[in-house]
């Protein structure tokens, strides 16, 4: 091991040893079990905005970063992405999820589809947790491997005792205090990173990259399709981002809550802004590689002496564990506080806090576990964990919120069948990262099977118990099934007229899901339950 690494690990240490130190400072607020879910409720807009950054913020400016020196400018559409997605949630979806009180996704599916629901879904969730976690780990581990020589899955094992030690602690208040550090930490990367691009390439170092390789400065150089994927994978994740709005919603009132949002929107311009630029310089002076989180520390050794390079890697720690520690937290939260309270209904809250204390512990082995399978390729289990999902848990949540016609068993039926088909359709493709069996993501299957399971089992359970449309439809269904049903039918020629060209790129697989997903907008727009077309009658007085 070199000075660098040396120097890198000797931070990451001390900085994760300062954290466990503050977890255990803000303990006694975690002492009621609401307290150690969402801190109590009350959170201010800065504590959401840390927390939002944290989370979104680091691990998109490692994503951005890392892509943005093997393809250039085109990385930072996975960034405008995940802010649109961050938009979404603060103006459309916090104040319904906070009118329901949520605590987590599957809470959520719990509540309005029964025990077995609650069981299934929080076991899902809580499993695919890890699989985010052990990403973005995987990313820094590469990083340290770098200059340490240390294996990458021991780099894991560390990370993952160290989110553990000071997730025991205080909960969300230990995540709050966690993701305010890591916001400090980000700064002072961007401070150090900004120094070695002037020393070195510079400007004239990066006119330089743009005449040599013009298209590193192709805005759509990473591709159509693979923009369109982040853009509808993230859009698709508004009403599942579970971690997110378990944070959002421990703000003390839906409007601090949303303010800390859109202050985390606007700082994610600069997670953007500096990831294009640090990949490009590593593109200008360290040429040739094959993954960017090893050419950029490599760059910066060229640059800068080790203790700023430690410095600028304390900031990627610090993304690493701004995205783990919430994935590790709110799996667990899953894990212990609703699928522990689907097997025994009669666990009191200090119960289900303890048992989501031991779900922390068996997570961070499934985190190490899945290190161990497959090591070199992060990404990989980011895909996975998007698939499995949600794919169980889109058309639960949508008809949760939205179709009181929906039943129990639709909802155990649309969650096994996106589960299993998504992972079927990766088990056909050969397991790979980005090549997908007949050219169609698996998280499109997932979630077609999830949407048509839940729309046929509902309606055949539910028969002589509905009736299309009728008087007393509100003028929001009649628009939202207009256009939902001009829309399908407009995707549907779309299909037929480009198939060809739709199958190339890669695209089926997304047009075929807007198309199941517009007639589920459909459907539930005017398949309406009989006793709510009486009610309606009985009380409205134009058709009474």
């Amino acid at each position: 091991m070199n000075s660098y690494g040396y120097w890198i690990l000797g931070l990451a240490v001390l900085y994760t040893a300062v954290l466990i130190v503050l977890g255990n400072i803000v303990r006694r607020r975690a002492s009621s079990a609401e307290g150690f879910w969402v801190g109590g409720r009350s959170f201010r807009p800065w504590m959401v905005f840390a927390c939002i950054t944290g989370l979104f913020s680091g691990s998109t400016f490692i994503s951005v970063m890392e892509l943005a020196y093997l393809k250039g400018i085109s990385a930072a559409w996975y960034g405008v992405a995940e802010m649109v997605h961050v938009l979404i949630i603060a103006i459309v979806l916090l104040g319904i999820f906070r009118r329901k009180l949520m605590v987590t996704i599957s809470g959520l599916i719990g509540d309005h589809f029964g025990r077995v629901a609650l069981g299934v879904a929080g076991l899902i969730t809580a499993f695919t947790f890890p699989m985010w976690s052990v990403a973005t780990a995987l990313s820094f581990a590469s990083a340290v491997s770098a200059f340490t020589k240390l294996p990458i899955t021991v780099s894991v094992v560390i990370s993952a005792l160290l989110l553990l030690i000071y997730l025991q602690a205080g909960g969300m208040w230990s995540v709050v205090m966690t993701q305010t550090a890591n916001t400090i930490m980000f700064a002072l990367m961007f401070i150090v990173g900004a120094i070695a691009f002037f020393i070195k390439p510079g400007i004239s170092g990066l006119a330089q990259l743009a005449m040599s390789k013009p298209e590193m400065f192709d805005p759509t150089g990473v591709g159509l399709q693979v923009i369109i994927a982040w853009f509808a994978t993230f859009l698709i994740n508004v009403l599942l981002a579970q971690a997110a709005l378990q944070m959002a919603l421990s703000c003390r009132t839906v409007e601090e809550g949303r303010r800390g949002l859109l202050m985390a929107f606007a700082a994610n311009i600069f997670f953007i802004f500096f990831g294009v630029l640090f990949g490009l310089a590593a593109a200008a002076v360290a040429p040739g590689g094959a993954r960017g989180m090893i050419q950029v520390p490599l760059y910066l050794a060229q640059v800068l002496p080790a203790p700023l390079v430690g410095v600028f890697f304390l900031g990627v720690w610090a993304c690493a564990l701004g995205w783990g520690a919430p994935c590790q937290f709110s799996g667990s939260t899953s894990l212990g506080r609703d699928f522990m309270g689907a097997v025994n209904p009669g666990l009191t809250d200090e119960q289900k806090v303890r048992y989501t204390k031991i779900s922390l512990v068996l997570l961070t082995g499934v985190m190490i576990l899945l290190s161990f399978l497959r090591s070199d390729q992060a990404a990989w289990w980011n895909v996975l964990a998007w698939t499995l999902r949600n794919g169980a848990t889109f058309a639960p949540v949508v008809a949760a919120l939205f179709w009181p016609l929906a039943t129990r068993r639709a909802a155990v039926t649309a969650m096994l069948c996106g589960f299993l088909s998504g992972l079927a359709w990766y088990y056909l493709g050969g397991w790979h990262p980005s090549k997908f069996y007949l050219n169609i993501h698996p998280v499109f299957v997932g979630m077609s099977a999830n949407i048509l399971g839940m729309v046929l089992v509902t309606l055949v359970e539910q028969a002589g118990k509905w009736r299309i449309g009728g008087p007393n439809l509100t003028a929001l269904r009649r628009s939202l099934a207009l256009f939902s049903g001009t829309a399908t039918v407009a995707i549907l020629l779309l299909i037929l007229i480009n198939f060809g060209w739709l199958y190339k790129m890669g695209l089926f697989g997304l047009s075929f899901f807007l198309v199941v997903v517009g007639l589920y907008v459909l459907i539930m727009s005017v398949v309406v339950p009989r006793e709510e077309l009486v009610a309606g009658m009985e009380t409205d007085p134009a058709t009474a």
